[in-house]
């Protein structure tokens, strides 16, 4: 059995093993404090050092050992073997080189992406057609998904954006009244393979600890995989920094939108006497957020997420909404940036969400930048700084606009509870103002429906 100081210098010191497992130093710190690796990175060390299991130490390996500061969690079977346990159909495997081991559902075939978490305990066919996860595979965090079916009404886009799903127990059978089909049925029309038995708590404080990694999700129906090929593939993906997504997702020409809100008993309604015109510059917008435009009073016109500002103003908009969306915003900016700056020249009061946000403080001189871990669920806490009002509010989204890159003029609104990062703006003297977080809440709380209204009156202001 090697210590864990001959396992750091066999992966080139504290820093190349932190790398290597996706964890910060002070994790390795904890690694030396307890004389012990946690069963959730053996699989990156193994693949690191090429060292058997049996060589790793084990907390219980020395009784003089002090305890590790964080619990040692129970080697999963999943996390642990090259060789493909009886049963396995699917595998998730992670740039680093951990293997998680599962059943397969949905959809045959690979997926390479950024695997993120979500923590929303609703709504997971809304996540899985948000346009914003486009490039991700989910993480769900809440142990029982498929118990609501699937349906055509909950879709946030016509295609799922999402690459796959990754949950803890087998899918359950759906028991909602509003349920057309199973969720494994609504999987395979729409092309996302699963996989089911992965310890989801494992793999979350992994990317808790070091950020979203980059991975293959592989449902083989076979059980036959390629591991080395599906490393190669994972290790290989460039990530979402610097990836412009919002020009796939979006739409490829103009139309009109009139839904409004869903109400029980009654379905989608529709908007027959607006008030305003409104153009949503789609970078990957939800239909939900659509939906309450129209339901606020608005006649909407979806353009293009290539759109420039003359095409937008063409429509004669009395204010332009800028739309969620997935990728890098400094990317998508190379040519929304432009548009963006020539509505606000033109005097027209301005509305942005999610990625809409981000590329609204581009357009006013600022910067943003990914954040270690994102903020996906609906559960996130944020507070106006103008009310000391704290929203429950739906969030999803891997960047962030930086605080300190504001030019004079624009003020912050908004930040989040959870790690203090910018969640709104405001340029009073631009009338446009952004939100990082989804207050459509499609899924989760409507406590921030009202700004929606807040756009409706800056509108009617002139």
């Amino acid at each position: 059995m090697r210590t864990v100081e001959q396992i750091l210098s066999l992966m080139g010191g504290a820093s190349a093993a932190a790398a290597h497992c996706g964890v910060g130093t002070e994790a390795i710190r904890k690694w030396r404090q307890a004389r012990a690796i946690p069963p959730r990175h053996w699989p990156a060390v193994l693949a690191a050092t090429g060292l058997a299991l049996d060589d790793l130490p084990r907390a219980d390996a020395d009784p003089t050992t002090t305890p590790p500061q964080e619990p040692v969690m129970t080697p999963a079977p999943n996390q642990t073997a090259d060789a493909v346990p009886e049963g396995a159909t699917a595998c998730l495997v992670l740039g680093s080189g951990a293997v998680f081991w599962g059943h397969g559902f949905g959809a045959a075939g690979k997926r390479v992406g950024e695997v993120c978490f979500n923590t929303g305990m609703t709504g997971y066919q809304e996540t899985l057609t948000d346009p914003s996860y486009a490039g991700q595979i989910i993480t769900f965090t809440f142990p029982h998904i498929g118990n609501v079916g699937a349906n055509p009404e909950d879709v946030e886009t016509t295609t799922a954006a999402a690459l796959g799903l990754v949950v803890k127990a087998d899918l359950t059978e759906p028991s909602n009244y509003r349920a057309t089909r199973h969720l494994d049925d609504w999987l395979k029309s729409n092309g996302l393979p699963g996989i089911s038995g992965v310890d989801t708590r494992a793999l979350t404080v992994l990317i808790r600890d070091g950020g979203p990694p980059n991975g293959v999700i592989c449902h083989a129906p076979d059980g036959v995989f390629d591991l080395a090929a599906l490393r190669a593939e994972a290790a290989g993906w460039p990530g979402l920094e610097g990836m412009d997504l919002a020009r796939e997702v979006s739409c490829r020409q103009s139309y009109s939108w009139d839904e409004s809100l869903w109400a029980w008993g009654q379905g989608y309604g529709k908007q027959t006497a607006p008030k305003h015109k409104v153009v949503a510059v789609d970078y990957g917008a939800k239909r939900n957020i659509l939906r309450c435009l129209a339901d606020a009073g608005c006649e909407v016109v979806v353009v293009p997420a290539t759109a420039t500002a003359e095409e937008i103003l063409r429509h004669s908009p009395d204010g332009v909404f800028l739309s969620n969306g997935p990728g890098d915003p400094a990317a998508t900016g190379e040519y929304a940036v432009p548009a963006i700056q020539g509505v606000l020249e033109a005097g027209k009061p301005v509305f942005g969400i999610c990625l809409g946000h981000q590329l609204l403080a581009l357009a006013l001189g600022a910067k943003t930048y990914k954040l270690d871990r994102g903020h996906r669920g609906a559960n996130q806490p944020v507070k106006d700084l103008a009310t000391g009002r704290v929203e429950i509010t739906s969030q999803n989204h891997g960047f962030a606009v930086d605080d300190k890159s504001l030019p004079e003029g624009v003020r912050v609104t908004h930040v989040s509870l959870f790690d203090g990062s910018n969640e709104g703006i405001a340029c009073e003297a631009k009338r446009a103002f952004s939100v990082q977080y989804h207050p459509e809440a499609s899924p989760g709380p409507s406590d921030s429906h009202h700004l929606f209204h807040r756009f409706t009156g800056m509108m009617a202001a002139g």
